[in-house]
């Protein structure tokens, strides 16, 4: 039987627990596995490269395994996974040759305000009015847009393509189903150099944490998405998208 170090164990144990959160709350409501991770890591005293690879990397196989979750839960929209996956793809990489041209950091705090609007209105809509579901007009773009941001940006593949497809009426549950499946095509794209020039050096105790929790946590999600209810959804999205787009705002104005 393999000896297991138990100060090993130790020290991982507050990744799994912070991978398991973010992908907990990302598979139910479509956003923000990059946000909470990233800063619950830098709470913990990880330094910021350290956790922007980490979390980079671990999004390749926490993004794959929420797709699988979310297709055996029946969350899927194939039609409209295409219609984003395609232009997501382009968009990052698109986004990962532009980051080294232009510096996307300074439209941030416009793109921050204009989500934490979008989220405002899903809560005021949540609350307030019965949800009709219609399918979504404005697809493709924001597949591009998403795409490009979370790669020159350093995220917001799920609140500007999760937000702004609920804003227009689109069923909440398909839609982050959908949404959290085309992610793992996007993210693939962005992080393929990124863990090519790490290698193996990319998979450090936090790397490793993360990968575990979040992993574990993606059935979860996905079993979160399919039962609740639309209202609710809509109110949970809106609140998280607002709260994270605030604490974005809030970042970037005091760097």
């Amino acid at each position: 039987m393999p000896h297991v170090d138990a100060n090993l164990l130790i020290d991982l144990l507050p990744f799994i627990a912070v991978g398991f959160a973010a992908q907990l709350v990302d598979g139910a409501l479509g956003m923000a596995f990059g946000v909470i991770s990233t800063t619950l890591l830098l709470s913990l005293g990880l330094p910021p490269a350290a956790a922007s690879a980490g979390v980079h990397t671990v999004e390749t196989f926490t993004t794959a395994a929420s797709g699988i979750s979310h297709t055996l839960h029946r969350n899927v929209d194939w039609r409209l996974f295409a219609r984003l996956a395609i232009p997501g793809v382009i968009g990052g990489a698109l986004g990962a040759y532009g980051l080294s041209q232009i510096d996307a950091r300074a439209a941030r705090p416009l793109v921050l305000a204009y989500l934490a609007a979008i989220g405002l209105y899903l809560i005021w809509r949540g609350l307030f009015f019965p949800p009709q579901h219609k399918p979504a007009k404005v697809v493709e773009p924001l597949g591009l847009a998403g795409g490009f941001l979370d790669a020159a940006g350093g995220g917001g593949w799920g609140p500007i393509v999760t937000g702004n497809l609920l804003a227009q009426g689109a069923d909440p549950r398909k839609t982050i189903g959908t949404v959290n499946t085309a992610e793992f095509l996007v993210t693939l794209t962005i992080s393929a150099t990124f863990v090519l020039a790490l290698g193996w050096s990319a998979f450090t105790n936090a790397t490793v944490g993360l990968l575990i929790g979040g992993v574990a946590a993606a059935p979860l999600g996905a079993f979160i998405a399919r039962n609740g209810t639309a209202k609710r959804l809509l109110v949970l999205v809106g609140g998280l998208l607002t709260l994270t787009s605030l604490y974005g705002i809030y970042q970037a104005l005091n760097r």
